[in-house]
């Protein structure tokens, strides 16, 4: 009878052995939404008695399978990702919010968990409630402390939700900042495979030389041939001396740059200076199309598509120095001197 009940404790006890998450750890954050640690998702008994029928997991390995043979009823979502900076917890955030808010909506009980309860789950919840309430990063995150104290992502993740506040609390495919980010993100794969993976591929802008009905009336051509090498929403401004891979900017600081219609090389007006100046030592610029060594190379050239020009120059890893003292990683940039700026552009632009 003792060996019975030594085989079934062990069977309701699920454990990983790399590590010690310590004793079961969760807490209640607002009705039905719990933000614990690994062992609080692995503790049978807590979960049955708690009633908790969704379990959304953040961490670098998926829960056992054998739990959802012990809870049938169990429901669980996996985001793979490490507690690191520059992980990306950004892009899952969206699909995060519908698994906890399905569950919520169902009356059910949801936990989300990482390791520790921390970092990665804390920043999930975090995000959750900003969404649901419409309510700033700052207030939200001493809302989630004040019941959870020793809760810390650390400061990607919180640069990270800063940047779904000021997107609105959704993923804006236009915003610099978030541009920028994604490049980042693929910078470091191609740190590691010295290709960039087709998974990355949706990164490389179309080229703003193709025919289209519907084309940006600002341009940047090739000072030699005349031929489009960028619109005004492929160029990623940044500002002077600044120290930069990728960080938080206030859109205020970026949206004037893509409402302008005049060369922004030009000196800004003095309504703009009041806001910010943006460098025009350098144009910055997104991967595009016409650049066909950034796929298969770490570094290298920009040139022409259609005379040969070199026109810049590119960089994943490294990025480059500005002049201005900047540095920017990874790196498009062009020579300002080797283009023209246009605000005239045909209905229809033809490939050269």
């Amino acid at each position: 009878m003792r060996v019975f009940n030594m085989a079934q404790e062990a069977t309701n006890k699920l454990i990983r052995e790399d590590f010690d998450a310590g004793p079961p750890s969760y807490t209640e954050i607002i009705p039905g939404l719990f933000l614990g640690n690994l062992t609080a998702a692995t503790d049978i008994k807590w979960l049955k008695e708690a009633k908790v029928n969704y379990i959304l997991t953040a961490d670098s390995c998926p829960l056992p399978r054998k739990i959802q043979e012990l809870l049938p009823n169990l429901t669980i979502k996996y985001v793979q990702v490490t507690d690191m900076p520059r992980e990306d917890l950004l892009t899952h955030f969206e699909d995060s919010y519908e698994f906890i808010d399905h569950a919520l909506q169902l009356t059910d009980k949801v936990l989300v968990h990482c390791y520790f309860g921390i970092s990665r789950s804390a920043t999930l919840v975090v995000a959750y409630l900003m969404k649901k309430y419409k309510r700033n990063f700052f207030d939200t995150f001493e809302e989630v402390k004040g019941k959870r104290p020793f809760v810390e992502p650390n400061a990607g993740f919180l640069a990270q939700l800063k940047l779904y506040e000021e997107m609105g609390f959704g993923i804006d495919n236009t915003n610099v900042q978030f541009k920028m980010y994604k490049l980042q993100i693929a910078a470091d794969k191609v740190r590691k495979a010295k290709i960039l993976p087709q998974t990355c591929a949706e990164l490389i802008k179309p080229d703003p030389a193709l025919a289209t009905v519907r084309p940006e009336p600002t341009v940047y051509r090739c000072k030699k041939c005349r031929r489009i090498v960028a619109s005004a929403s492929n160029i990623l401004p940044h500002i002077p001396r600044e120290k930069q891979i990728w960080r938080h900017i206030s859109s205020k600081r970026t949206s004037k740059q893509s409402k302008v219609s005049r060369d922004p090389l030009e000196p800004s007006k003095k309504e703009d200076q009041q806001s910010v100046e943006f460098c025009t030592k350098i144009l910055f610029v997104e991967p595009l199309a016409w650049m066909p060594d950034i796929t298969h190379n770490v570094e290298g050239k920009l040139n022409c598509p259609k005379c040969g020009t070199k026109l810049g120059s590119f960089s994943w890893i490294a990025g480059s120095q500005c002049p201005c003292g900047s540095k920017i990683a990874p790196a498009f940039y062009l020579v300002p001197s080797k283009v023209d700026w246009s605000n005239v552009v045909q209905n229809v632009q033809v490939t050269v």
